[in-house]
């Protein structure tokens, strides 16, 4: 008995030091700092409504790309509450990402939105992209931070083959 009441106490003390150590600073529900290394998120290979994202990372100055920095993806899966659909990609060379992944599920209220953590050795920012039928948004929050973008700030869509392409860029 009196070992099982130092166990409890330890997990009443542990827990939250435990959970602690999971929360993220995001401001953004559903981030998980341990996803997959991946460019492709769709749940099957013939995904009939998948749309790709690819960008430029710049620096700070809106000109400059921002190599090897980390990319972080994650939004509602379709059909879902659930956010399984998240990846982790890196910029090449010339600050370059790209990946395909399945149509967002929306929250209540919301248009469906792809959720964003950028980083290299020295800062971190979040940002969303929103999408509608209409095309892709940005927030007022990533068109205050990004000013610096200049005519690169807006995504751009395409669609080829009934394949949505958008170009989304950020500066870190």
């Amino acid at each position: 008995m009196r070992n099982s009441a130092f166990a409890i106490t330890g997990l009443a003390v542990l827990s939250p030091v435990l959970s602690n150590a999971f929360v993220s600073e995001s401001p953004y529900v559903g981030y998980n700092p341990y996803a997959e290394s991946k460019n492709d998120l769709r749940t099957g290979f013939f995904s009939t409504n998948s749309v790709t994202i690819n960008g430029t990372i710049f620096e700070k100055d809106g000109t400059t790309p921002a190599k090897n920095a980390v990319v972080e993806v994650w939004h509602l899966s379709p059909n879902s509450s659930k956010y399984k659909h998240r990846a982790k990609l890196e910029t090449d060379g010339e600050g370059n990402y790209e990946f395909i992944t399945d149509f967002p599920n929306k929250e209540e209220g919301k248009s469906a939105r792809i959720y964003f953590k950028i980083s290299d050795s020295e800062n971190s920012v979040y940002t969303e992209l929103i999408l509608n039928s209409s095309g892709p948004y940005i927030t007022s929050n990533h068109w205050e931070k990004n000013q610096q973008l200049r005519d690169k700030l807006f995504p751009k869509k395409e669609v080829f083959l009934n394949q949505s392409t958008i170009q989304f860029n950020i500066s870190i």
